[in-house]
């Protein structure tokens, strides 16, 4: 699996209607390209303490925000590669280090709490988030169906459609299928820009000509903010 491990940049956030979604492929065709991968299903594992205290820091919207996962691009088996990723946030660039294991090997270390099966300076940096946070834990799964383009002028310059996105806290392992609670309205999808740079200027035309903004739509916090909303009613129902 040769794959970048190390990422600095923009990644900016779109909710698109189905027509939006359309309008927007057509502008890209002359300068995008859809990646080998096709349309794949990623899956995610997050990392929390059990009083939620990353989510609900980064729901702040503080100038510095970190997160932990482990995510698959595929299903998985337990001999399987996963990747897991520290993602930080600051004054808004993004800042991502990942590593690749074989998922018995990843979900191990977190299970028993044992060090990463592997000696490396992003490994390193895993391990001494882990240490301060003390009791991480996986709190949510969340699977969405991904579409990725990239550019033909060959910068760093990408474009993905995320939809189906689901969540749940139960049935917590990557080996699991993809199945939950919605996160978007019927027909809605999740556009993310990436990029080290500004956006070309083709971009910036059709975001404009579809009154299309930039939103903060977390898939973490959306998922944790309808798991307490949930979590409440429930609690109203019972009282």
């Amino acid at each position: 699996m040769a794959s970048q491990m190390t990422f600095e940049r923009y990644e900016l956030k779109y909710l698109l209607t189905k027509q939006s979604k359309e309008h927007i492929l057509l502008a890209m065709k002359p300068y995008m390209v859809l990646d080998d991968y096709g349309r794949t299903t990623i899956r995610n594992l997050y990392f929390d303490t059990s009083s939620f205290r990353l989510i609900r820091r980064s729901i702040e919207k503080p100038a510095y925000k970190e997160k932990l996962r482990i995510r698959s691009y595929q299903s998985v088996g337990p001999r399987d590669l996963v990747f897991v990723e520290l993602k930080k946030k600051f004054n808004s660039v993004v800042y991502k280090r990942r590593l690749v294991l074989p998922e018995h090997q990843a979900a191990s270390s977190f299970h028993y709490n044992r060090p990463l099966p592997i000696q490396s300076q992003i490994a390193n940096e895993i391990e001494y988030f882990r240490h301060y946070y003390e009791d991480l834990h996986p709190t949510v799964f969340i699977s969405y169906e991904r579409e990725a383009y990239y550019s033909l002028d060959g910068s760093d310059f990408r474009v993905t459609f995320d939809e189906n996105i689901l969540y749940r806290d139960h049935d917590l392992s990557l080996q699991s299928d993809a199945y939950g609670t919605p996160l978007l309205k019927r027909g809605q999808t999740l556009m993310e820009i990436k990029t080290s740079g500004g956006l070309p200027l083709w971009m910036s035309h059709i975001l404009t000509k579809e009154h299309t903004f930039k939103t903060s739509f977390s898939k973490y916090g959306t998922a944790y903010q309808q798991m307490m909303l949930g979590k409440a009613k429930g609690e109203l129902n019972y009282a």
